[in-house]
């Protein structure tokens, strides 16, 4: 399935205008990344996520970490040192990668750590105060009635 037909969204819904182009590069670049390398996305409390890629074989100064205009990009590329070396078979995968992840409204990199091969990327959705949800208190209170003086028209006529 190449295309998704949204237009029943568009009916009821105003600014989502980008959701379709969102989902056909998201589908797109599943197909050329060839899931490589592997990761997980886990939902940690509900205001936090943490995104874990496999990257054996790669250090920390082979890996690159960018947020651009809601897109997260983690990069790797293998330093040329390895090109000496000679493999009878060589399984483990050090070909460069980059893979990019669409970040929601207000979700930002808070920090990334490396552990046994995996990197480990925590994001937290951070709402402004302006954004949350406020109750309004109904208050009650003695009726004021707003006076109107009319004179100049009253005496005008």
């Amino acid at each position: 399935m190449n295309r998704i037909d949204l237009s029943p969204l568009y009916r009821s819904s105003v600014g989502f205008d980008r959701l379709a182009s969102l989902l056909d590069s998201t589908l797109r670049g599943e197909q050329s990344t060839g899931g490589y390398p592997p990761y997980d996305i886990e939902i940690i409390d509900e205001n936090q996520y943490a995104i874990t890629i496999a990257v054996a074989g790669f250090e920390q100064d082979e890996l690159d970490i960018q947020t651009e205009k809601g897109v997260l990009t983690v990069r790797g590329r293998k330093a040329d040192g390895d090109k000496e070396r000679n493999f009878l078979h060589q399984g483990i995968a050090y070909r460069a990668f980059e893979r990019k992840f669409n970040l929601a409204d207000y979700v930002e990199v808070t920090d990334a750590t490396m552990n046994n091969g995996l990197l480990t990327i925590n994001l937290v959705k951070e709402i402004p105060e302006a954004m949350k949800p406020k109750k309004i208190s109904i208050g009650h209170g003695n009726k004021t009635t707003i006076e109107h003086r009319s004179d100049d028209k009253d005496q005008a006529a």
